[in-house]
């Protein structure tokens, strides 16, 4: 039995079960919304419920493209200056590679400035520390001889450290 017959055997007998009855749209065109490419408008609807991203879709040179610009955007939201070159040799790593064995159109795609966007990271940081309020007194804990409070842990490496040593505060018997 070839592969089409034994689909299209399975789908009469769903038919004889009546699986088909009943079900939303049944009767009903598909909806027209006007546009030229139905196809196309059926797959961006599809990806938009699955929550597939479009970009996933592009070709590899626009999608490098696009990463490069969002990295210029978003650079001043990473952690330290070293995670921004970090994320720079990353995607220069991959549009090399990508320039070793270009595959699909020919699109030129420039590495990323590494020092450009580490100077873009600098001046969005020094602008966030002119900014910030200056600690406040009760922060550090004076106890009259110098010593202050050691600063406070943030909260992920506090659960750092009650999972590693079991104890709060990082106590080991």
């Amino acid at each position: 039995m070839s592969d089409t017959s034994w689909i299209d055997q399975q789908i009469m007998e769903a038919e004889k079960r009546g699986v088909f009855d009943n079900l939303p749209g049944t009767g009903k065109p598909l909806p027209d919304r006007g546009e030229a490419d139905s196809g196309q408008a059926w797959l961006r609807d599809y990806l938009r419920r699955e929550g597939v991203p479009t970009e996933g879709l592009l070709p590899t040179p626009l999608r490098l493209r696009k990463e490069a610009e969002r990295l210029a955007a978003e650079v001043q939201n990473l952690r330290s200056e070293q995670a921004v070159r970090d994320a720079v040799q990353d995607l220069n790593r991959r549009i090399m590679k990508w320039r070793q064995a270009p595959a699909g159109p020919p699109i030129f795609v420039p590495l990323v400035n590494e020092e450009e966007m580490a100077a873009i990271w600098r001046a969005a940081h020094s602008v966030k520390a002119q900014v910030s309020p200056p600690a406040s007194p009760s922060a550090a804990t004076d106890t009259g001889t110098g010593d202050t409070a050691p600063p406070r842990l943030g909260w992920w490496r506090r659960l750092g450290r009650l999972g590693r040593l079991g104890r709060p505060g990082g106590a080991v018997r």
